[in-house]
C-alpha cells in the first residue's frame, strides 16, 4: 500500500544467550553463543501509527538480568515522531513477558489479542513448568482490565486490523500466536514475531526451543511463506540479522523494514 512504512524498534538485546535455548531438539547445554535482540514494530499508514507488540520494561530487564536495555518502546516511538496517544491499534502477537509491557501506556488504542491466547494464560497450566518463566503476571492483570472495560478485543482466527494490515492466527509457539501482514508498495511485509524468532528457524525448518505445539510451529512456517509470497519479506521476531538485512536509520535502534527488490 502506497505511503506505508514499517519499522522495527530494537529496544534491548542479550548476548548471554546460547543455541541450546533457541532451537527445538538441541541439547539445552549446547553453549554455542547465539545472541538475541528484542523488538517491537510500528506500522505507519497515512500518518497513523499502529503497534505490533509492546516489549518489556527497564524494570523487567533488571529483574531478569543479562539484558541490555536501549530505551523503552514508547521512547523509540517518539524518535519516529509519535506519542503513545497517537497509536490507533495495538496488536499483541502472544502473551510472553517480552511482548506485553506498557499496555497501559496507549490510552487511545484498540488492543487485539487472540482469545485462545488469553484463555491459556488465564487457565490452569500457565503457572507450571517452563510456562511460568514466560508468564507476565502483572501484564495479564492489566490486559484483563482492558478486556473488561472494552478497550481490548478478543479475536478468533484471522482478522483485518485496518485496510492493508491483517492478523493471522498460527499458534505453535503459544496457544494463540498471531502474525501480522502489511501491504506495502513493493510487496507484503510479514512480521513473524515469535512464530519464527530467527531467520534460521523458518529458513532451516527448525522450530524454536520454547514451543507449545511442534506441528503447529511447522505449519506456521508454511503460513509465513504463503503470506509473504514470492515478492514479500518475512521479518523474524528476535534476530540480530534484521539490522543488517534492512535499513538502519540515524538512530541505530530504529530499522526501516524493506521488501528486497526483485532479481
Amino acid at each position: 500500500m502506497e505511503g506505508t512504512e514499517v519499522y522495527a524498534l530494537r529496544y534491548a538485546y542479550r548476548t548471554e544467550s546460547f543455541k541450546g535455548e533457541h532451537f527445538h531438539g538441541y541439547a539445552k547445554d549446547c553453549h554455542e553463543r547465539w545472541p538475541i535482540d528484542y523488538f517491537t514494530w510500528v506500522i505507519v499508514q497515512d500518518g497513523v501509527p499502529y503497534v505490533f507488540d509492546t516489549g518489556f520494561t527497564q524494570q523487567e530487564a533488571t529483574r531478569r538480568g543479562h539484558r541490555t536495555y536501549l530505551g523503552s518502546p514508547i521512547e523509540l516511538l517518539g524518535v519516529l515522531g509519535f506519542a503513545a496517544g497517537d497509536v490507533a491499534v495495538v496488536v499483541l502477537s502472544h502473551l510472553h513477558y517480552d511482548h506485553t509491557g506498557y499496555l497501559d501506556a496507549y490510552p487511545n488504542a484498540r488492543i487485539l489479542v487472540q482469545q485462545a491466547e488469553l484463555e491459556f494464560w488465564e487457565g490452569p497450566y500457565s503457572h507450571r513448568g517452563a510456562y511460568s518463566h514466560l508468564r507476565p503476571d502483572n501484564d495479564l492483570l492489566s490486559l484483563r482490565k482492558l478486556v473488561d472495560s472494552g478497550r481490548a478485543e478478543l479475536v478468533n482466527g484471522d482478522v483485518g486490523v485496518v485496510p492493508g494490515i491483517t492478523a493471522h492466527l498460527v499458534g505453535g509457539h503459544t496457544a494463540g500466536t498471531q502474525v501480522l501482514r502489511i501491504e506495502t508498495s513493493r510487496g507484503p511485509i510479514v512480521l513473524a514475531s515469535d512464530a519464527s524468532h530467527f531467520y534460521a528457524n523458518f529458513e532451516d525448518d527448525r522450530p524454536y526451543g520454547a514451543v507449545h505445539q511442534v506441528d503447529r510451529m511447522y505449519a506456521a512456517f508454511d503460513t509465513l511463506q504463503a503470506l509473504a509470497g514470492r515478492d514479500g519479506a518475512i521479518v523474524p521476531g528476535h534476530d540480530p540479522l534484521v539490522v543488517s538485512r534492512h535499513e538502519q536509520l540515524a538512530d541505530p535502534r530504529i530499522i526501516r523494514l524493506r521488501v528486497p527488490p526483485r532479481e
